[in-house]
């Protein structure tokens, strides 16, 4: 499954690096849909991510209502990304049959 969307980075004081990509609505109810066919436990969502070109692998997971991506420390310092930026971001999640 391949998403894509436009979001304004959050900080939450959860697990590092603190700096969070919301997904928003309609793309957190596609994940949840298959969820159970992707998450490797207490909701954790392993995925590919893509912000500003540089691509990464990291875990979705459930806060609010919505999905959270954490954008690694190394993503942040080599596009710039902080706290309040819009980016563009892309997901692929593997699904299993």
């Amino acid at each position: 499954m391949d998403l894509s969307f436009d979001t304004t980075t959050i900080s939450w004081r959860g697990p590092a690096p603190f700096v969070f990509a919301r997904v928003p609505e309609d793309e957190s109810d596609a994940i949840a849909e298959v969820a159970s066919l992707v998450t490797y436990g207490w909701g954790a969502i392993p995925v590919t991510a893509r912000i500003e070109g540089i691509e990464f692998t990291t875990s979705l997971f459930p806060r609010e209502g919505a999905y959270l991506v954490p954008v690694k420390v190394a993503v942040q310092r080599a596009t710039g990304v902080g706290v309040g930026d819009d980016v563009h971001v892309e997901l692929h999640l593997e699904v299993r049959d």
